[in-house]
């Protein structure tokens, strides 16, 4: 059974991997996936999708249930993105990642071979 603590930590990360401006943090692509939109041509607003419509969550890829990890493919490319969580100044993890007062996400989208 999933505590209310982390169904509530899956329910922000869900809403902040889906654009919710609520919800304080960055987002980043890595090299590699930058590389790959541009020699595809492909416009970032593809890759935003595929990861504001993963919804493939399992115990392989959630142990924790808090929804910060997804795999997917994207034009034949293994991808994965990832979010942190950390505190207001980003120098470290929160102290609790549940209160959007004290936490602050980081979304990064990069190809598997960069992890």
């Amino acid at each position: 059974m999933v505590s209310p603590t982390v169904q509530k930590i899956a329910q922000q990360n869900d809403a902040f991997r889906r654009g919710d401006s609520s919800i304080s943090g960055q987002r980043f692509i890595t090299s590699g996936v930058n590389e790959l939109l541009k020699r595809l041509e492909i416009p970032p607003e593809e890759l935003a999708q595929a990861v504001t419509d993963f919804s493939d969550f399992t115990e392989d890829n959630d142990p924790h249930s808090e929804h910060g990890f997804g795999a997917f493919e994207f034009h034949r490319h293994e991808c994965f993105w990832k979010i942190d969580l950390y505190n207001q100044d980003y120098s470290q993890g929160s102290d609790d990642p549940s209160d959007l007062a004290k936490t602050r996400r980081v979304l990064t989208i990069m190809l598997a071979e960069e992890w």
